[in-house]
């Protein structure tokens, strides 16, 4: 196991309040209950509390194209769950609302992934934080300025990292 705080691809700017990050896509059914469902599903009994939502996004599919659009997010959470508890928990939800794995980048009912968890960084088959490609996907990065504007991955600001990307498919929704 490999989970260590503060090294070169560190993480800096987490805000005070939270302990992770997730974020949240959805492309089947209706797009915008799903990420309100995963949500109450996630904080609701006391392993975790979200304490900052983002705006939600509708996305163009990313990695396998040949779908629907999605709707993406992101929540800031306070927990006590160790890592690997966490990704067990947003597992739980991911399968009791019906998240089937057919297709990698595949279409999906609701698919939460743990971003960040405070300044760690870990490496193994079943979990790598921070998730991998944040760096790569606007539709993450944006959302998560909403919840954690001062984010830094390995020196870089979300905004830096964004201007390398085209992201005029991550458009706001209507509240």
């Amino acid at each position: 196991m490999t989970d260590t705080s503060n090294g070169d691809a560190g993480v800096g700017g987490m805000p005070p309040a939270c302990d992770a990050i997730l974020a949240l896509g959805t492309n089947i059914g209706n797009r915008i209950e799903n990420i309100d469902e995963a949500i109450r599903r996630l904080s609701a009994g006391d392993e975790v509390e979200i304490v900052a939502r983002s705006r939600l996004y509708r996305t163009a599919p990313w990695g396998d194209v040949d779908q629907d659009w999605f709707v993406n997010g992101c929540v800031a959470v306070r927990t006590k769950l160790s890592p690997h508890a966490l990704l067990k928990h947003c597992q739980a939800v991911e399968n009791a609302m019906g998240r089937v794995r057919t297709r990698h980048w595949g279409p999906r009912v609701i698919d939460v992934d743990i971003l960040t968890i405070g300044d760690r960084q870990i490496r193994e088959p079943d979990l790598v934080v921070p998730h991998p490609l944040i760096a790569e996907r606007g539709f993450v990065l944006i959302p998560l300025r909403d919840v954690a504007p001062d984010l830094t991955l390995g020196g870089k600001s979300i905004d830096m990292m964004l201007s390398a990307l085209d992201v005029r498919d991550v458009v706001p929704m209507a509240p």
